[in-house]
């Protein structure tokens, strides 16, 4: 095992069925996207697991809830975390796994309820 890695169990969310263990070095928030034996996964839910040593409880290893993804097309940056879609329209949920209501699938390019949000004010983008 690597010093800085934790050891993480990918189960899959609809059934609960464990995909197996393993070790990352990099703690997986809920929105990321993660790559195992070949199929792409959304993380949903993190859940840490502790080990009593030595009288102290320590971070044993991690859990983490997915479901079967495709990596969204659009993204943007916004204070430090990635979210899916063009952050710009008024509609965008700022949301690393849900798009916006109205075009939950997207794409933003091309759509026609896109509403750009700028410094309050919202402009059609046409």
């Amino acid at each position: 095992m690597e010093p800085n890695s934790v050891l993480t169990e990918v189960i899959l969310t609809s059934s609960r069925e464990s995909l197996g263990n393993i070790n990352l070095d990099w703690t997986p928030q809920p929105g990321n996207y993660i790559d195992l034996k070949g199929k792409t996964y959304a993380v949903l839910e993190r859940h840490h697991r502790y080990q009593l040593k030595e009288g102290r409880y320590c971070l044993h290893k991690i859990a983490i809830y997915v479901q079967s993804a495709k990596r969204p097309d659009e993204k943007t940056l916004v204070n430090g975390r990635w979210v899916i879609g063009d952050a710009s329209c008024s509609y965008n949920a700022l949301s690393e796994i849900v798009r916006c209501a109205v075009n939950p699938v997207g794409p933003c390019k091309g759509c026609k309820y896109f509403q750009n949000y700028n410094n309050g004010s919202l402009d059609d983008k046409s």
